[in-house]
């Protein structure tokens, strides 16, 4: 088998037509500059050079060679830049999960530093419920999600990388859309209420718990997903509180109202969730990202609504 330097060596001659111009571009001398030209010829089958004390011209066999030799030797260094890029994280694949509210304020501005900061890399999105993501994560599926706590903190590490408040949403034509101030747990008392389900939207379930604390809401659906709960509620089926991104949502037939001290519910929060374990240096690249807090919450500012439908 030949070698990448007696590759190197026939491009050079083959280009310059002279052994000692081409051992001069090689930083190398004559003599083994020919051994290489030799053995390459060997290995190949075929005479890939005319020579003579006077001139070197190339065969027709070497015509035909040094196109492919000039290919073989871009597609090393096109491997080796790709390689230097993935180790130092600016190549690769992201596999990234999302939940569908996550994706209304965040995703879109994160996505858009991605291509700019990190052009290289692609991302393959996957939404995916909060369990879900934990599941990938541990699975290896995937190497990022933005999901909602809790989650297990031994075998995964996280960052907030988005807080927002907790509103109520009610139908449009609903009392507590015209009260005209923000509503207090009591507002709730007797109301039909659509929750969330403790297992696959534990989060939202226990802010929601938590708020309406020492009062008797019906509870009359536990839902999964937040855009879910807004046509429900649209639908004249119950009120709910959701995050205030899900004002983003454009569903129409509803209002959407402060709570008093909602913070004691929260503030809703989003993580970025990796695998403790994991070693990627891409993986580290991207969450230097999140660092950039001000730089991201300035991109997050802009209301970004992601078509479900691409």
């Amino acid at each position: 088998m030949f070698s990448l330097d007696q590759i190197s060596a026939f491009v050079a001659v083959a280009e310059e037509l002279h052994f000692g111009r081409a051992a001069e571009r090689l930083n190398m001398t004559q003599p083994p500059l020919s051994r290489q030209v030799q053995k390459l010829e060997r290995a190949v089958g075929a005479r890939l050079l005319e020579r003579d004390n006077r001139r070197v011209e190339l065969t027709d066999a070497g015509q035909a060679f040094l196109p492919e030799a000039r290919r073989l030797l871009a597609l090393v260094e096109t491997a080796s830049d790709l390689a230097r890029r993935v180790e130092g994280g600016a190549a690769g694949t992201l596999r990234l999960g999302f939940t569908a509210v996550s994706a209304i304020r965040t995703l879109g501005p994160f996505l858009r530093r991605m291509s700019e900061e990190l052009p290289g890399v692609d991302v393959i999105l996957h939404e995916r419920v909060t369990p879900a993501q934990v599941d990938g994560l541990l699975r290896g599926e995937l190497d990022l999600g933005l999901g909602r706590p809790p989650f297990d903190a031994v075998a995964l590490d996280s960052r907030v990388v988005f807080r927002e408040p907790l509103y109520a949403v009610v139908p449009a034509d609903h009392r507590l859309a015209t009260v005209g101030r923000a509503l207090s747990p009591a507002d709730f008392s007797n109301e039909q209420v659509i929750s969330y389900s403790p297992t696959q939207a534990r989060y939202f379930h226990e802010l929601t718990v938590r708020f309406l604390t020492n009062e008797h809401p019906r509870i009359e659906q536990r839902v999964q997903q937040i855009l879910t709960v807004v046509l429900l509620v649209a639908a004249g089926r119950g009120v709910a509180l959701v995050p205030a991104s899900a004002r983003s949502l454009g569903v129409q037939g509803v209002a959407y109202c402060e709570l008093v001290d909602s913070g004691e519910a929260g503030p809703v929060e989003l993580h970025a969730i990796w695998n403790r374990e994991s070693t990627s240096p891409l993986l580290q690249r991207v969450l230097g990202l999140f660092e950039d807090s001000d730089a991201l919450r300035a991109s997050i500012d802009t209301k970004v609504i992601l078509d479900r439908h691409q």
